[in-house]
């Protein structure tokens, strides 16, 4: 079935359902298939749950008699058709956003910011991949004015793959860092696979908006229609403060500065919050009405928060860790003029070969901060550990932690938790 033919079934029925469990009157079950799953198979259970219709890429396993069947080729290809198709419907400006660290974060500041003037389409939560993005673009509906959309990558040719769904005519990427080594085999493929979305950008006259101060941006964004934001961009910011939560200033070249008390943990937090001041300027937000959106932003989903409990002040930033990520946030915490400082750190995951110097890494860094009252979980770390005599109590996983903080709980300190959302270290924050 062509797009169009399918696209006009699905303005009719326009709820797309990819779990048999989940299917509410009228809707599409969308036959995907993963490592553990094949959707084919609950097709007819999604039918007598309540869809209208199921998409489907395998004969044999429906009535082909039954017209409520759509046999397709590939139904994660026919679901970003179909969310292409929507997304064409409507003429109005899309920013894409991808990087190695910061995305979501920069991808919530620019909505917040974008959503004082206009009615926002946003990524929830991080819905970035080949399954989320088609998602997020056919929630597009003739009420909201703007879409920021974020694109993640973890493979080569992945964000090719998703920025020719979302055809953006806007483009930010936060940064490029090591993560995902095992899937780009090197940094140069991380590079190489983020800036697919320059490359988009570039074929199609798009604008991209900047971080003057990355050489490595700035390169890879050669030719293209430049909106700058950094030193040596239209929109400029200093760090006023940072013990914990980042207080900055901002302005447009040389216009009056803003003042800007966030509740965002980190100095690298700085560019994110510029990045979307820089958006905010050029579609012509108030000044005023930005500052009131970055000042009021709360990250959440272990992302840079800052808890309070009874017993201790912690920074949980524990939904995802890479060596870059790692290292800015041990840096910033470092710098954070406070006593009884405490580190519990979950091993990197999906780096590869890379794994055992990053890891070893990481540990040169601990030391040479003085951080002594340190925690590492997982192998990776007890491994590197072990192989550099590093002086840190070292635990096989979450469950080891808790069993040690319920033995004796940390009081009066100041955590930091950080490592992969696979570690779970975030669950630690309820009993700290």
């Amino acid at each position: 079935m062509e797009t169009r033919t399918l696209y006009s079934i699905y303005k009719q029925h326009n709820n797309i359902t990819t779990d048999s469990r989940d299917c509410p009157e009228g809707s599409i079950f969308l036959a995907l298939k993963g490592e553990n799953f094949n959707g084919n198979h609950f097709a007819a259970s999604a039918l007598e749950n309540g869809c209208s219709y199921a998409i489907v890429d395998e004969r044999g396993s429906f009535d082909e008699g039954d017209n409520r069947y759509i046999l397709v080729d590939d139904c994660l290809k026919t679901f970003k058709s179909l969310a292409n198709e929507h997304r064409r419907q409507f003429d109005i400006p899309i920013i894409g956003i991808t990087g190695t660290n910061g995305k979501t974060t920069t991808k919530e500041l620019v909505a917040e910011v974008l959503s004082k003037k206009y009615t926002v389409m946003k990524t929830e939560g991080n819905f970035n991949n080949d399954i989320g993005v088609p998602k997020t673009l056919l929630r597009l509906s003739p009420e909201h004015e703007i879409a920021v959309v974020e694109m993640g990558a973890s493979h080569p040719g992945d964000i090719k793959s998703l920025v020719d769904v979302v055809e953006p005519q806007y483009g930010l990427i936060t940064n490029v860092g090591k993560a995902h080594l095992e899937g780009f085999d090197s940094f140069a493929g991380v590079i190489k696979t983020k800036g697919e979305l320059y490359d988009y950008l570039r074929d199609h006259e798009g604008h991209a908006f900047v971080n003057t101060d990355d050489i490595h941006l700035m390169e890879m964004s050669r030719g293209l229609k430049l909106i700058g934001y950094g030193p040596k961009g239209k929109v400029q910011g200093e760090i006023v403060s940072c013990s914990p939560l980042l207080n900055l200033k901002w302005r447009v070249k040389g216009e009056t500065w803003h003042h800007i008390a966030t509740k965002l943990i980190g100095r690298y937090n700085l560019n994110n919050v510029l990045a979307a001041a820089c958006v905010g300027i050029y579609f012509g937000v108030d000044p005023n009405d930005i500052d009131s959106a970055l000042s009021g932003y709360s990250p959440s989903n272990n992302r840079s928060q800052f808890i309070v409990t009874d017993s201790n002040k912690l920074i949980v930033d524990a939904y995802n860790a890479n060596p870059t990520s790692m290292a800015a946030a041990l840096t910033n915490f470092r710098d954070i003029d406070v006593s009884g400082k405490m580190v519990i750190l979950g091993q990197m995951c999906e780096l590869g070969d890379s794994s055992d110097s990053e890891h070893e890494k990481i540990i040169t860094m601990l030391r040479s901060y003085g951080m002594s009252e340190v925690w590492l979980v997982g192998n990776s770390f007890i491994n590197a550990a072990k192989r550099m005599n590093a002086p840190f109590r070292l635990f096989q996983d979450v469950e080891d932690v808790k069993e040690a903080i319920n033995l004796c709980l940390p009081k009066n300190k100041y955590i930091l938790i950080k490592g992969s959302n696979s570690v779970k270290l975030a669950q630690l924050k309820d009993i700290l």
